[in-house]
């Protein structure tokens, strides 16, 4: 009787905390793209990728392709991070505003210019010392699998207060010698000034987007193909901008095909001509509070060198389940 009990008490334990260990895992871990739904540069990463609506600063359609219309002067990034188990992700991108209209013979325009603006950049992510071994466990090689996103974002200023983009996608993953894929995807955002305060954006990521596998180049007659669907992800997202304190804070909910709902949040704030220091939370699930969300802090620094703005980024990210956390580097160049 008493083994029986034993036995009882021991099973339900084990079921609570394999129960507990389950509620941890998010679906949208295990589907395609993981690598760029991580963020994007310093900056963004250290506010907690809550970057939809913030107009202040250096921006990239990454975070919302209406974004570029409000970009003053030329804006080069790019960014390394330090990752653990031997990844490595990269990111560099370039982001402007045009004007068009007539002119008078100094230069000015004669009405309002109509306001576009361009923005492209890549995402790199790769994992390096990975042995290749034969069936005797001997290593063979060294495999490099890698995943690269491409993308181009164009967008309009319709009035003083609203501008809507688009952007076009295009992913290659490389997993092994001839096997390999892409696809193409859309992101499209739109971005509303309610008033000199207060920003607000709505963007939906990944129309289209899936990996097409196939394994015959390999196996031959007993490999197979399997396409897989990248997550559609949905976001609204609020910022509030406080000019008298140098501050920006900005709010966003984001609902995934895979059955996630994020908040996150962010703030920055500026200490002094040129020095901002910032922080933030990503991916507070509320639809599981089980699953780790992932605190930030960053800081960036400009100076002026000619006739070009020169900044130093850096972003300290918090990594659930990695051995270390992620340390994120840049530098923004602005002409």
């Amino acid at each position: 009787m008493i083994n029986k009990k034993l036995f009882l008490v021991t099973y339900l334990l084990l079921s609570v905390s394999l129960f507990a260990q389950s509620n941890q895992y998010s679906k949208i871990a295990s589907l395609p793209g993981a690598f760029s739904r991580m963020g994007f540069g310093a900056r963004g990463m250290g506010m907690g990728n809550t970057m939809s609506s913030v107009i202040t600063g250096d921006k990239v359609s990454y975070y919302n392709p209406a974004l570029s219309v409000y970009q003053e002067n030329n804006s080069f990034q790019t960014s390394y991070s330090f990752l653990s188990q031997d990844r490595s992700l990269n990111f560099i991108s370039f982001t402007r505003k045009f004007q068009f209209g007539k002119k008078d013979s100094v230069g000015n325009f004669i009405v309002k210019p109509r306001v576009a603006g361009l923005s492209a950049g890549i995402i790199n992510a790769g994992v390096s010392n990975f042995q290749e071994r034969d069936s005797q466990g001997n290593v063979v090689g060294e495999l490099k699998p890698y995943e690269n996103q491409f993308f181009v974002s164009l967008a309009n200023k319709f009035s003083d207060r609203l501008s809507i983009g688009f952007t076009a996608k295009f992913y290659y993953s490389q997993l092994y010698d001839k096997v390999g894929t892409n696809t193409f995807g859309v992101d499209i955002g739109a971005l509303y000034i309610v008033n000199d305060k207060i920003t607000v954006s709505a963007m939906i990521s990944d129309l289209l987007s899936k990996y097409e596998w196939d394994t015959t180049p390999i196996y031959g007659q007993e490999g197979f193909s399997i396409d897989v669907k990248f997550p559609t992800l949905k976001k609204i997202g609020v910022s509030y901008f406080l000019e008298k304190y140098n501050l920006v804070a900005a709010l966003e909910l984001e609902n995934t095909s895979a059955g996630n709902n994020y908040l996150r949040f962010g703030a920055e704030y500026k200490i002094y001509q040129g020095l901002f220091i910032r922080g933030g939370l990503d991916k507070f699930d509320i639809s599981n509070t089980s699953v780790p969300s992932r605190p930030s802090l960053g800081f960036s620094y400009f100076y002026n060198i000619v006739n070009f703005n020169v900044g130093v980024n850096y972003a300290f990210v918090v990594e659930p389940y990695s051995s270390f956390d992620q340390h994120i580097i840049g530098i923004d160049i602005n002409f």
